[in-house]
């Protein structure tokens, strides 16, 4: 195929079957559940000699202006100056064209797909496609639905490092203040409407206040700590629903206007006193001032407004955490609802023709090779590991159960886990006493017992696996209560889909657990976790038996302890296998350092570890990783994002410019070309406040960078004297 009929700078992904990608998006439409992938733009090229078959390609991209046909086929338009010229004059080969194209961007709100046809030279074409297939009029009101889904994909999407796709473009949404106050106009409209887009996977239901429109606002205007843009605007939307009122008391404890946010929360508590945003507000509003007994009243109380979402009981279990109650936060923790976890939506994958993808001579100069080396390879115990894994609410539980244990540690940890949870061992030999009582009863008394009896009787107690899962689904789980009377289990049934997720989960961590090596190794001082009782088997509510365990263990009484649910109970062995891998890591080094031996290891080892070290609060020592991983040859952006944040939260300005610089080469050279929101911009802006944009610029001056990457840097520091944030004049 001849190279001139690729662009010269667009990455694209040519087809196999001329329109392909176009068909494949239609299909797919119906899956798209909250915001949708990014904008899809298919060109056809065609040299116009007969016989000549034509080629089609097609890219992602986003923060396209998507507010009506004409920006789109501008767009299109600009890619007819990409293709790439013959080399000389005297070459035989065909000269490529643009021969037409389609854009098309899914509108969140509505739920269809607006596309845009060009054909060159000749027509725009504009219409709707809905989930059925079928072709519609676009209207004004489509349109602007269009653009704000557009914007907020651009915002939402444009750092996220899990959200990766060949060939996808990120330009920049908001580049003018004009398009800012566009921006806010068409949020302002359409604010209502924000639940239709979805939310977080860790919202169970999304609210008006609580859904992507909201989330893309807050983090486009915090991020940069321009708050009083975001202020404006939910000053006018409180007066139309005062439960916006939390959103805007978050925007005036930004601009340092506590006194004024006290007032409005204050204020809506009157009319809205079962918001439970609202209650977190002044949650997190008491926590800064150090009132977390107060704190805790409010946490409380929002549990009781939305028992169902999962962030309610969170914000529980990190209060308790913070006060020292940790068998409280343990129990709490218990309790959290926990959702299946959908990922960002996406296209289906096509098998390419072939792919193009250019990237620049100057920021290919300061990269490593891209690729594959021995630096790509890692020990199977660390590829393995199931915590990396976790997603959604699962994720955020597991983060708030290492924070437990590096406040307490392990062994602090499993003493609190076995006072407030039934444990299997204390379980069975209950059991057996039960059995003992019933065989005794059975001897004297010849009659059928009460059916009820019978079933609690012959249930067989739950077997349990050992092997800790990467993802745990919430299992049917036994709430004993406390009344006497009450003898039948309470069971919350959990889906079909969990239940086999939980299954998949189990068969994958008794692969893992096969492993030899690391894996393998027996901790000197690390307990394992002992396996609590299953949330599945008996539940009969034993009020005023009381077990002596072996070796005189303390009597007990199932009254006052509970059943660990089952994804929390796979969790505490997620976590003993990062302690075991850990303790084993550190154990190595100090080894190594006593023999005055270098320790070596892979750069995707080290990033693995260091990952590890931020996982369970080992701050120092993830450094220590993620620089080590920079020692090696290895490509990946992943030890400089991480290190970058460590250098920003320092304050250490010369460092954070340097990882910075290497941050901004990685993502220009996968066609991110924009310069905010990005984990860059917002770090410098947090730095611009403290130093000013003079110091910040001539400190990047004096580096002696190249031009094409002084000329990167210099967009963010642009950005915010174009914007005046915070520092831009000094």
């Amino acid at each position: 195929m001849a190279a001139e009929a690729a662009f010269k700078d667009v990455p694209e992904i040519f087809e196999v079957e001329l329109g392909e990608c176009l068909i494949a998006r239609t299909e797919a439409l119906a899956s798209f559940r909250e915001l949708g992938p990014p904008d899809l733009c298919h060109v056809v090229k065609s040299t116009g000699r007969a016989g000549q078959r034509d080629l089609g390609s097609y890219h992602y991209v986003s923060g396209i202006d998507t507010s009506s046909s004409a920006s789109l086929a501008a767009y299109i338009n600009s890619l007819t100056y990409s293709i790439e010229e013959p080399q000389a004059w005297f070459t035989k080969s065909p000269t490529w064209k643009v021969k037409n194209g389609c854009f098309c961007c899914f509108n969140a709100f509505s739920r269809v797909d607006v596309r845009v046809d060009v054909k060159i030279p000749g027509g725009v074409n504009a219409y709707v496609i809905d989930l059925r297939g079928e072709r519609h009029q676009a209207s004004p009101d489509i349109w602007q639905e269009t653009y704000l889904s557009a914007v907020l994909r651009a915002i939402l999407y444009s750092d996220d490092p899990s959200y990766f796709l060949e060939a996808y473009r990120r330009l920049e949404p908001i580049s003018t203040p004009d398009a800012e106050m566009r921006f806010l106009q068409a949020a302002e409209i359409l604010f209502m409407k924000g639940w239709q887009v979805g939310s977080d996977p860790e919202i169970q239901v999304a609210t008006v206040v609580s859904n992507h429109l909201t989330a893309g606002i807050l983090k486009y205007f915090g991020d940069s700590g321009r708050w009083q843009h975001a202020a404006n605007l939910f000053e006018k939307l409180a007066a139309r629903d005062p439960e916006v009122s939390s959103l805007l008391a978050r925007s005036y404890i930004g601009l340092n206007e506590e006194v004024k946010a006290v007032q409005i929360m204050a204020t809506a508590m009157e009319k809205t006193p079962q918001s439970y945003l609202l209650l977190h507000t002044q949650c997190d509003f008491l926590r800064s001032k150090g009132k977390h007994e107060w704190a805790l009243k409010l946490a409380r109380q929002a549990v009781n407004c939305a028992p169902s979402e999962f962030v309610t009981w969170e914000k529980l279990t990190d209060i308790y955490i913070e006060l020292g109650e940790y068998e409280s936060a343990l129990l709490t923790l218990n309790s959290c609802p926990m959702f299946t976890y959908n990922g960002r939506d996406a296209h289906r994958n096509l098998a390419a023709l072939r792919l193009h993808l250019p990237i620049s001579a100057a920021v290919a100069e300061i990269l490593p090779e891209r690729e594959k080396t021995e630096d790509d390879e890692a020990d199977p115990a660390l590829q393995r590991l199931p915590a990396p894994g976790l997603r959604g609410t699962w994720a955020r539980a597991y983060a708030l159960l290492t924070r437990l244990v590096s406040q307490i540690g392990w062994d602090e940890l499993l003493k609190s886990r076995s006072a407030v949870f039934v444990m299997e061992e204390e379980y069975r030999m209950q059991k057996a006493h039960a059995d003992i009582a019933v065989a005794a009863l059975e001897e004297e008394v010849v009659a059928d017992d009460n059916a009820s009896t019978k079933g609690v009787r012959a249930r067989p107690s739950a077997s349990r696996e050992d092997s800790p899962s990467s993802s745990v689904a919430q299992s049917p789980t036994i709430a004993p209560t406390d009344d006497a009377e009450s003898m039948i289990p309470t069971i919350r049934i959990s889906t079909e889909s969990a239940r086999e997720e939980s299954l998949r989960a189990e068969k994958a961590a008794e692969e893992a657990a096969k492993l030899n090596g690391m894996e393998n190794a027996k901790v000197e001082g690390l307990q394992q976790p002992a396996q609590a009782a299953a949330g599945e088997g008996d539940g009969e509510n034993k009020d005023t038996t009381t077990i002596g365990g072996p070796g005189g263990q303390e009597s007990f009484s199932f009254s006052n302890k509970r059943l660990c649910e089952r994804w929390l109970d796979n969790l505490f062995m997620v976590l003993y296998e990062d302690l075991r891998v850990w303790t084993i890591f550190r154990a190595e080094i100090a080894h190594f350092k006593t023999q005055h031996v270098a320790y070596r290891k892979t750069g995707l080892e080290w990033e693995i570890l260091g990952d590890l070290g931020l996982r369970l609060h080992h701050k120092e020592e993830a450094k220590e990783a993620f620089q080590r991983a920079l020692d090696t040859p290895r490509y990946s952006i992943k030890p400089w994002m991480k290190l970058l944040d460590m250098y920003a939260e320092e304050g250490d300005l010369t460092r954070t410019l340097q990882a910075s610089i290497r941050v901004a080469a990685y993502q220009y050279g996968e066609y991110s070309e924009l310069a905010y929101p990005t984990q860059i911009a917002r770090l410098l802006f947090k730095l611009e406040q403290v130093h000013g944009h003079a110091k910040i610029w001539n400190t990047l001056l004096s580096m002696g960078l190249p031009e094409p990457i002084l000329h990167v840097m210099q967009g963010y520091l642009q950005y915010g004297q174009r914007f005046k944030v915070e520092g831009y004049d000094f």
